[in-house]
């Protein structure tokens, strides 16, 4: 079974692919998050997990998600994770993950997607983006042949720098950046409550008509990205910069 967490797609995109590709169920933790559901799946394929990488690590939601869950029958656990350019380390994280929850870990597997993270970067232009989606295609290949074949995802190398990013680094980037204070919201607002409905932890209520955001906040980009008007901003960070959205997969 693939199970996903995804902000603004990439994740969900690359999910479905896998699923297609190797005729198995997909399931998205949504719901689960964002109503504090502990989930309780069965599969007899192997469980692939497959996230967005924040900060060099799968997002904590989703790996609390995964913790707090109950997933019987197949003991194997992959790891598919969606990146602007690395995961870092985030395999011995992953490694760490399976032991705690008694998978047999098989390996993590980086895919290059878009970049969807204008609190700091750009994403790219719509050609642009389409262009990476279409270059992500054979990694998904691969990891699925792996997965069909029963075998483990090619180790990546783990450098210092990559221990680094993924440690001391994910840890100051929760502690510092991973706020919601900054999010604002000008009069173009519409008040079509989307970015309510996208905030996979709920901390997004309309007053008045207008999005106000609550202490929680996983900085998954779901809000700013889905606006139709682009009418919140992350403070000045994200003025002047496309929003992305990844284009549904649809087979």
């Amino acid at each position: 079974m693939i199970v996903y967490f995804t902000g603004t797609g990439n994740s969900r995109c690359c999910a479905r692919m896998l699923s297609d590709l190797l005729q198995d169920s997909c399931t998205d933790a949504f719901s689960f998050i964002r109503e504090g559901i502990g989930a309780e799946l069965v599969s007899l394929t192997p469980w692939v997990f497959v996230a967005p990488t924040y900060s060099w690590q799968l997002p904590h939601v989703f790996m609390d998600f995964i913790r707090s869950g109950s997933f019987a029958g197949s003991r194997d656990a992959y790891f598919v994770m969606t990146c602007g350019s690395d995961a870092g380390a985030a395999s011995l994280y992953n490694q760490d993950l399976c032991q705690d929850k008694g998978f047999l870990y098989r390996g993590t597997f980086p895919i290059v997607m878009p970049e969807n993270y204008i609190a700091l970067f750009s994403a790219p232009q719509q050609a642009e983006a389409l262009a990476i989606i279409a270059a992500a295609r054979p990694s998904l290949d691969r990891c699925a042949s792996c997965i069909r074949e029963g075998q483990e995802f090619p180790r990546q190398k783990i450098s210092p720098l990559d221990r680094i990013k993924s440690g001391p680094v994910n840890r100051l980037f929760y502690r510092f950046n991973v706020k919601a204070k900054p999010f604002t919201v000008s009069s173009a607002c519409i008040s079509c409550g989307r970015c309510e409905k996208a905030c996979p932890l709920g901390n997004i209520r309309l007053e008045g008509g207008k999005p106000v955001w609550g202490n929680r906040c996983t900085h998954c980009m779901a809000c700013i990205c889905s606006c139709p008007v682009e009418a919140i901003e992350y403070g000045s960070a994200s003025r002047g910069k496309p929003r992305y959205q990844c284009p549904e997969y649809r087979g």
